[in-house]
């Protein structure tokens, strides 16, 4: 909308836009309280957050500001939850406050802690639908969509105006003058395309989720959260309201054997051997070994799952639950273990006429759909001063 006079084109691997990340998450409108302050999470996810909620009314899409508690269940989670607090307020989250057991009981009868974080701007979406919208809006103004186009390789064409050759798995080519990917799943694959370093490596974590049944759905309202285990890197076991109507329970977090492993059989040997040996991997397995067993036993054992909820909400059992959907968290990992916790954006531009004109976002984990607009209105930035266009 800025550069009117752009021809731009959206490519996509998939059939249709939002078949992985943007369609298969937990549909949570985040306000920003995790992030560290000064972050781009921070800053991006606060500003989207308003921006979701302006566009949503534009356009008519439907949310619910359904609010949400994070919730200390026992006295020694106390202190973390009072950081997060702090946290929340040095990012500019708005409205947040503390609540003891009594007013926590208000919001959620059925839920139990001794004391709570109350974020009442926190919502739920359907992020697919959000999605289709953007793609209605990119065509309205005059873009261009390519389905079924999966990238294989970059290549330089001997055209002076569109140096940039883009080529999928079956041949077929588009021309362009400038290059910006966002490949979820697959960012670092693309990224070392045009010659830049292969890491942060992405890690796929398929995150599985129950629902609850539709008899026991009156009991929760809110987005209930426990407070983060800080020796873990996931936030926990939580309940979630969607936009559908229903609730779900989860994720867990456990290694996808496939970058698109959505289910225990789906497999791709040349994904996980990189997976496997890729060291970063390697000292993150040996460090959280015990974790990730946990992990993949609540998977196998519904319980155990049902367990980690009843420690906030008791009133859920096993026979209240059945199976979920199930999404891949792209998960970037440095070299040393450590996953990396802010957006990453990559270029190569002393590689020639390619990398100069291709710049990557490697990592946009969640609050990622959250701060979508926000992110876009800071790539047009940047991509206008690296590009001067």
């Amino acid at each position: 909308m800025r550069h009117p006079q752009l021809k731009i084109a959206l490519v996509e691997k998939e059939n249709r836009f939002a078949y992985h990340q943007s369609g298969n998450n937990s549909g949570v409108i985040h306000a920003g309280i995790y992030y560290k302050p000064g972050s781009l999470k921070a800053k991006l996810c606060v500003k989207g957050l308003d921006m979701t909620y302006k566009y949503a009314d534009k356009k008519g899409i439907k949310y619910i500001k359904s609010g949400k508690l994070i919730v200390a269940t026992h006295r020694h989670e106390v202190p973390r939850l009072l950081e997060l607090y702090e946290r929340g307020l040095k990012n500019g989250v708005r409205d947040i406050k503390l609540m003891d057991s009594k007013e926590l009981k208000e919001v959620e009868p059925y839920c139990n802690g001794v004391q709570a974080l109350w974020s009442p701007h926190t919502g739920i979406i359907s992020w697919g639908e959000v999605t289709q919208y953007y793609v209605k809006d990119f065509k309205a103004c005059g873009g261009t969509t390519y389905l079924n186009f999966e990238v294989s390789k970059f290549a330089e064409a001997q055209e002076a105006d569109y140096p940039v050759m883009i080529i999928d798995n079956k041949g077929n080519a588009i021309q362009s003058k400038y290059v910006l990917t966002c490949c979820g799943l697959h960012s670092d694959t693309v990224a070392v395309l045009t010659g830049c370093p292969e890491e942060p490596k992405i890690i796929p974590f398929r995150g599985e989720y129950l629902y609850l049944r539709p008899s026991k759905s009156n009991i929760v309202k809110a987005n209930i959260y426990p407070v983060p285990d800080p020796r873990f890197p996931f936030l926990g076991v939580h309940v979630t309201p969607r936009i559908d109507g229903r609730i779900i329970l989860g994720p867990n977090a456990i290694l996808a054997f496939s970058k698109e492993g959505y289910r225990w059989g789906d497999v791709n040997f040349n994904e996980l051997k990189e997976i496997i040996g890729f060291s970063g991997f390697r000292k993150l397995a040996m460090q959280y070994a015990g974790f990730g067993l946990k992990e993949m036993a609540r998977s196998v054992i519904v319980p155990l799952q049902v367990k980690q909820i009843q420690r906030f909400v008791q009133h859920i059992t096993t026979a209240d639950v059945e199976k979920g959907p199930a999404g891949v968290r792209a998960q970037a990992m440095a070299k040393d273990g450590t996953l990396v916790e802010d957006f990453v954006f990559d270029s190569n531009p002393g590689s020639g006429a390619i990398g100069s004109r291709v710049l990557h976002c490697r990592n946009a984990p969640s609050p990622g759909a959250t701060s979508s607009l926000a992110i876009a209105e800071m790539i047009a930035d940047k991509m206008k001063t690296e590009f001067n266009l």
